[in-house]
This record gives structure tokens, sequence and C-alpha cells, in this order.
């Protein structure tokens, strides 16, 4: 028996200085100071394996698929046919895992830690599966210095990146949302995490106001995550095309169904004052 499993070993996440969400740790797979952040991959007693970004829970086995199905999916079926798909951050290869649900000719994936990919790669195939998958594309660098760069262009971008310190900072930053547009085809949809809007509005609301600069139709939409702060988390959906009302589902899913992209733009009023103030 692994002594982990003996000890009463738990990992916490502190969300404010006076709450914290906390997993009984059963072994530590992996660990690694890389160029960019710490790694930490962990089996949990209750959600499986689970990636850790500098003390930050990114995903857990049990709950990955809502978070990547609101990510993907949404903006993916607003748009009328994507075929070229581009994924900033992304590097667990969850994102991609969904894209490839759809028709599309090509998944680029642009990860800044090689360190994240090869640890998914081994630890966590529930999601880097799709690195299987030849229409997926990995490319190892900076997302800002390869949109400022590209000479491609795409019908949908997801921003998968971590929250907006270290090496995701400039991600959430104006001038990266205004550069995003030079790779964008017409009528592209754009889709980021907008972090917890429960401990983090105020990133939440600054997202929002910040793509309204540079895009014509924005929206912000919700889900439940409960290993995510809160267990609430925002998306928001930008495109310089009116988006109409989304395509159906024609592919398996675990969360996502049409009633719940519907239901998913339906918002508190905590934070609609948020994006007003």
């Amino acid at each position: 028996m692994n002594p982990m499993e003996e000890a009463n070993i738990w990992f916490a996440e502190a969300h404010d200085e006076g709450v914290a969400l906390t997993f009984k740790i059963t072994n530590h797979l992996f660990s690694k100071k890389s160029a960019h952040q710490r790694i930490d991959i962990f089996e949990t007693l209750s959600y499986g394996k689970m990636l850790v970004l500098d003390g930050r829970v990114q995903l857990t086995e049990k709950d990955e698929f809502i978070y990547h199905e609101m990510l993907v999916h949404i903006p993916m079926l607003h748009h009328p046919a994507p075929r070229r798909v581009l994924i900033i951050g992304g590097g667990d290869g969850g994102a991609a895992k969904e894209a490839v649900k759809h028709d599309v000719e090509s998944v680029t994936v642009v990860e800044i830690d090689e360190d994240v990919v090869r640890a998914a790669k081994e630890y966590l195939p529930f999601t880097a599966s799709a690195y299987d998958d030849p229409r997926v594309h990995l490319h190892i660098g900076d997302g800002v210095q390869f949109i400022e760069q590209s000479d491609e262009k795409y019908d949908v971008v997801l921003v998968d990146s971590t929250d907006p310190i270290g090496p995701a900072e400039m991600l959430f930053a104006g001038e990266f949302y205004g550069k995003l547009k030079r790779v964008l085809n017409p009528g592209a949809v754009v889709a980021i995490q907008a972090g917890s809007p429960w401990y983090s509005g105020d990133v939440t609301a600054k997202s929002y106001r910040l793509l309204r600069e540079s895009f014509r139709d924005v929206r912000i939409y919700l889900a439940p995550i409960p290993t995510y702060p809160a267990g609430m988390w925002s998306f928001i959906m930008a495109s310089d095309a009116e988006m109409g009302e989304p395509r159906p589902i024609t592919f398996s899913t675990r969360y996502i169904t049409d009633d719940v992209m519907r239901g998913a733009f339906a918002l508190p009023r905590f934070l609609l004052e948020a994006l007003e103030g």
C-alpha cells in the first residue's frame, strides 16, 4: 500500500484569507519547477488525478469535462462552420479534446510550458489523448508572440489560460484582445475563461469591458465547477459579427445540453451590477 494512502495528507487552495478548498491526497505523482511555474499532479481520494500550477487547481479527473465543454462548445456552436481553431494555453489537452468533436480541419494549441504538456501526456491521458488526433498541432511558445507573428487565420480562438498572474498575465490585457483580431477570419468567435465572479468579479468585469472595446458582440456565461473557487466560473465570448442562436449539439457530451447552453447566459444580479460598475 502507498504510505500516503494511510497518511492524513491534504492539499489546500486558499480562495481568500478565510476560505480554502481542500483535497485528501493519496499520491503525489509529479512535481517540477519549470521555467515558468511549479507543476504538481496529485492523486486525490475524491476527484481522481488533479493538475495544480503554482498552487492553484487547474483541473481534476472528475470534473474537468464541465470546464472544457463550456469553454469550447458554446463559442464553437455560435459559429456557423468552424474549421480552424486556435487554443492559447490548454497544454493539458482538455480544450483540444472537445474541439475535435466538431468537424474541424485543424486545432492549434499554443502552450508556453512544454513541461505541462509532457506531464499531461504521462499522467493525464483523459485530456492529453487529444494530441493523438492528427488534426491537433502543438506549438510551444508565448501566446502573445504567436498572434503577433502568425500569418494564419482562425474561425474560433479559445484562451484557456491560468489565472491572470505569472505567465498568463498578458492574456488578460486589453492590448492582447486587440491583437487577436489580426488572426481572425470574418465572423470569428473568441472565448476566454474569465475567473470566479464571486472571488474575482473585478477580473471578470474588466475582461468584459476590454473585450467590448475590441468586439461588436460580447456575452458572458457561467458554469458550476465544483473544484474552482466558489464553484462558479465565468466565460466570455466575443465576435465582430452579431452572434445568433447556437447550432444544436450533435455529438457526445457529459455536461452541456442545448438547454444548458441557453441557460448559461442568465446572470445573477451581483454580476450584472459589477459589469455596470
